[in-house]
């Protein structure tokens, strides 16, 4: 590997070859220079790693060359030498002309720091991400393994979504270690699951439930009097929620952040109807068979949302006025950011934000969309784009400005899928990946989870004899006379309905706006 080249422009150049020996003995090769305009000369004919200047130099000064370089080769970092410390020097540096200023006199080890801190910054932070890693490998394999409530199923993947993102921005070489890892948690998680699932809805001894998000997280707000946003973003993550929080920060402080656990399946139907009525899937089917949609039907799955909030508030007595507001594209979010203010005469408002769910299902349908989210990192991404540069960020400005209190949340989240589990159905058996339904199901029982008695479950059975599969881990099911295609089409695609700490265990934040 060849050395790195550093040009130094000091008019005192001679009385620092101390310095310079040292930084060679480090292996950086120097060039000297004593003046502004030489150090331009010297640009002109090198590529050099990084460069130093000296703030007061004859004739070109340091911040006059400066200028110059960050015109020519806007990506050198540049350490500026002074003998003050002056504010324009740090203004400078907080944006970004400047990589680092130091105050003279300097010492050798300070230099060698600040090279350090521009040159070397991403490999010492993967070697020290890496290596903490290695260091808290067995003991969160052991948390893995003892994990025996929900609760420590909350801290476990907190655990894990934690590393995840700071491996991923340390650019670490340990993802594929963490994968592996994050793969036997599923595994253990669906064992979890399977083992307690039945207890949690049909006993009280049960995590906080889609069906009692509202009832706990939104009706005490508005009890206390409180103007209150319900912001749901479909088919959203917790690692998507950590990516997003220091944008939100910039407007509110978050009172409360913990995760609850979706329903089965984990599918906008079943989960969100769930969210605003209040009430398992059996039972709207029961209560306000209008308003329930089944599998079979034609007709949309959510498209009943507003008034099953209403039926939510009717039962609960509850008199509050609302609006729901659902945003599907572009143009209707910055309409509603831009007229936020005909909101403020409800007591609550309703916002689903559908595109993650969209961005999922275009990972499915577009070959480009494969290519730019074409890992959970790049998902991210792009989620933090889509937050960052588009209508979402401007409504929780407008929230955050009008005084609004804000519980965040989604109905389920989505898991990569990349492996194929066979399943056998008749016509009318449904299209999601994670979970089948229907009477004449026909698969391998220890692939899956079996639900044989919908109703005990909470969920409406179309027929005497139907029962409910889910897929778990990164599993998706595919029908064996055209599994070849099933396979080469969704693997690697984001999918939801099934069992995954993913889909299943996911963000409850409730924000409160910062003072203006």
């Amino acid at each position: 590997m060849s050395k790195q080249l550093i040009l130094w422009a000091d008019d005192e150049i001679d009385l620092l070859k101390p310095h310079i020996m040292f930084l060679q003995n480090k292996g950086y090769e120097l060039v000297t220079v004593t003046n502004g305009r030489d150090a331009l000369d010297a640009m002109q004919q090198h590529n050099f790693d990084l460069v130093i200047l000296d703030e007061n130099m004859p004739g070109i000064s340091g911040l006059e060359a400066l200028g110059k370089i960050k015109i020519s080769q806007p990506n050198v970092p540049v350490i500026m030498i002074t003998k003050s410390e002056e504010e324009n020097l740090m203004n400078q540096a907080i944006g970004g002309e400047i990589a680092d200023y130091l105050i003279k006199p300097v010492n050798p080890m300070q230099i060698l720091m600040s090279i350090k801190k521009n040159l070397h910054a991403k490999e010492i932070i993967a070697d020290t991400v890496s290596g903490d890693y290695r260091q808290q490998f067995m003991a969160i394999s052991q948390q893995i393994g003892s994990a025996q409530t929900i609760e420590d199923w909350y801290d476990t993947y907190n655990t894990l979504v934690r590393w995840e993102l700071t491996l991923s921005n340390a650019e670490s070489d340990m993802d594929e270690m963490l994968r592996m890892q994050k793969m036997d948690a599923n595994i253990a998680f669906a064992k979890f699951v399977k083992r307690n699932y039945e207890r949690w809805i049909t006993s009280d001894d049960h995590p906080l439930r889609s069906n009692e998000v509202f009832k706990t997280a939104v009706t005490p707000l508005l009890d206390e009097g409180r103007k209150v946003c319900f912001v749901v973003i479909d088919n959203f993550r917790l690692d998507q929620w950590r990516v997003i929080s220091p944008l939100v920060s910039e407007f509110f402080n978050v009172d409360s952040e913990r995760l609850y656990t979706s329903i089965l399946p984990t599918a906008t139907q079943y989960a969100r109807n769930a969210i605003f009525s209040g009430l398992m899937p059996i039972d709207i089917q029961k209560m306000f068979p209008e308003l329930w949609v089944d599998e079979d039907e034609e007709e949309g799955k959510n498209l009943n949302e507003a008034p099953l909030i209403q039926t939510l508030f009717d039962r609960y007595r509850r008199h509050y006025s609302f609006s729901y507001n659902k945003v599907n594209d572009t143009d209707t979010g910055e309409h509603l950011a831009q007229s936020f203010s005909d909101l403020s005469t409800y007591d609550l408002n309703v916002i689903v934000l559908n595109f993650v769910d969209m961005l999922s299902h275009s990972r499915t349908e577009s070959a480009m969309m494969r290519e730019l989210a074409n890992s959970d990192v790049a998902y991210r991404s792009l989620t933090e784009s889509w937050f960052r540069n588009g209508y979402a960020i401007e409504l929780f400005r407008q929230m955050a400005a009008r005084g609004y209190t804000v519980v965040l949340t989604t109905d389920h989240g989505t898991v990569r899928v990349d492996n194929a589990v066979k399943v056998i159905g008749d016509k009318n058996t449904n299209t999601n990946l994670r979970y089948k339904l229907g009477k004449n199901l026909n698969y391998n029982p220890k692939q899956v989870y079996e639900i044989k008695d919908p109703r005990r479950f909470g969920l409406p059975s179309p027929n005497v004899s139907t029962a409910y599969v889910f897929t778990a881990g990164r599993d998706f099911f595919a029908y064996p006379n055209n599994y070849n295609y099933y396979v080469s089409y969704y693997t690697g695609t984001f999918q939801h309905g099934g069992i995954s700490m993913e889909e299943m265990l996911v963000p409850l934040v409730t924000l409160t706006p910062k003072k203006q």
